[in-house]
C-alpha cells in the first residue's frame, strides 16, 4: 500500500550564496554568471568589463579607423603616371620661360628670393652650409652625374640579362642617349633666351646665359633616369627608395645652386620641369622591366610532410 505522498520541500529563505546582491564586490556590482553572460560572444570576456580593461582593435579613440596605408602614396603614383602631371609642369615653365623672355615682373620674386638667401647666409654665416651648399651645386656637374647614369645604365642591363629577359641591352643604349640629349635640351635653351647671371654682369659674346639651369636638368636627368633605369628590375620597395633617392638628389642640386648664389631660383624651376617632362615621356616609352627576383624559402625551415602509414 503507498504511504501518502510527501509535500514539497519548502524552499529556503536564505537565498544561494551566489546570488546575493551584490555580495563580495568592492564596485558595488553584480558578480557576472559566466554561463548567462558569455553565452552566444564573440569573446569570453563577461558582459560588464570595465572599460579601461577593453582592448580595441586600435589604439586610437574608440571607435575611430585609422587611415588606409599607403593612400598618399598610390594617390601619387596615380597622379605621377596620369597626364596632369606633365600638364602642370607645362603650366609653369610656359610662363616662366615667357615672363624671362621679356623681362616680366615675375623676375621680381628671383630678386626677392636672392636677397633673402643673402641675407640669411649673413646672419648664419655657417661655413658648414656654404660648403654643403657648393657640395651639392657640384652633384649637377657632368662629373658624377653622367658616370652615375652609365653605371645605372650598366647595373640594369646585368641585373635583365640575370633575369634572363629580352632586350637586356636597352637600358645601356638608353643611358648613353640620355647623356647625349641633355646639352641638347639646356644649350639652345641657354642661347636662346641670354639671361645673365644673379650678379648681373653682362654675358660675353662665348657665354650661353643662365636660363635654364644646366646643373639642375642634368641631374635631374642623369639621377632621374638612373633610377628610372635600376627600378625596372627591383621591387616596389626599392623602386620607391631608388626614386626617393634621385628626388632628394635633384632638389639638393637646385636648393645648392640658390644658397651658393650660382643660379636664380627660376632658373633652377625651369631645370626641374624640363627635365621632369622629359622622365614623364621616357617612361611613359620603356617597356616593363623583368619580374623581380623572388627569394625561395630556407629548405631548412620547411616542415616535414607528416608521415602516413
Amino acid at each position: 500500500m503507498d504511504s501518502e505522498p510527501k509535500p514539497l520541500a519548502e524552499p529556503s529563505a536564505a537565498p544561494p550564496p551566489e546570488a546575493g546582491p551584490r555580495a563580495g564586490r568592492e564596485d558595488n556590482q553584480a558578480a557576472p554568471q559566466e554561463a548567462a553572460h558569455t553565452e552566444g560572444r564573440s569573446t569570453d570576456r563577461p558582459t560588464h568589463t570595465p572599460r579601461g580593461a577593453r582592448n580595441g582593435d586600435h589604439q586610437s579613440r574608440p571607435g575611430a579607423l585609422p587611415p588606409a596605408p599607403g593612400r598618399p602614396l598610390r594617390v601619387f603614383r596615380r597622379f605621377a603616371a596620369s597626364p596632369a602631371l606633365p600638364a602642370l609642369l607645362a603650366a609653369v615653365l610656359v610662363p616662366v620661360s615667357w615672363q624671362v623672355a621679356v623681362d616680366g615682373p615675375l623676375l621680381g620674386l628671383d630678386r626677392w628670393v636672392r636677397h633673402a638667401v643673402r641675407e640669411s647666409r649673413h646672419e648664419l654665416h655657417s661655413t658648414l652650409l656654404n660648403h654643403l651648399g657648393k657640395a651639392l651645386s657640384d652633384l649637377g656637374s657632368s662629373v658624377p652625374a653622367i658616370p652615375v647614369l652609365l653605371a645605372g645604365g650598366a647595373l640594369a642591363a646585368w641585373r635583365t640579362h640575370r633575369a634572363g629577359a629580352p632586350r637586356r641591352w636597352l637600358p645601356p643604349l638608353v643611358a648613353v642617349l640620355t647623356a647625349g640629349l641633355i646639352p641638347l635640351l639646356v644649350v639652345p635653351a641657354k642661347a636662346w633666351f641670354g639671361r645673365p647671371g644673379p650678379f648681373g654682369v653682362p654675358l660675353a659674346p662665348d657665354q650661353w646665359g643662365w636660363y635654364p639651369s644646366g646643373h639642375t636638368t642634368t641631374a635631374a636627368f642623369s639621377y632621374g633616369v638612373a633610377a628610372l633605369l635600376v627600378s625596372r628590375t627591383v621591387g616596389a620597395a626599392g623602386r620607391r627608395r631608388l626614386c626617393g633617392a634621385a628626388a632628394l638628389l635633384s632638389a639638393g642640386v637646385g636648393l645648392g645652386l640658390v644658397w651658393s648664389d650660382y643660379h636664380w631660383l627660376l632658373d633652377v624651376v625651369a631645370g626641374w620641369c624640363l627635365a621632369g617632362l622629359a622622365l614623364w615621356a621616357l617612361a611613359r616609352w620603356l617597356p616593363a622591366g623583368p619580374p623581380p627576383p623572388v627569394a625561395s624559402p630556407d629548405s631548412s625551415t620547411r616542415r616535414p610532410p607528416a608521415h602516413r602509414p
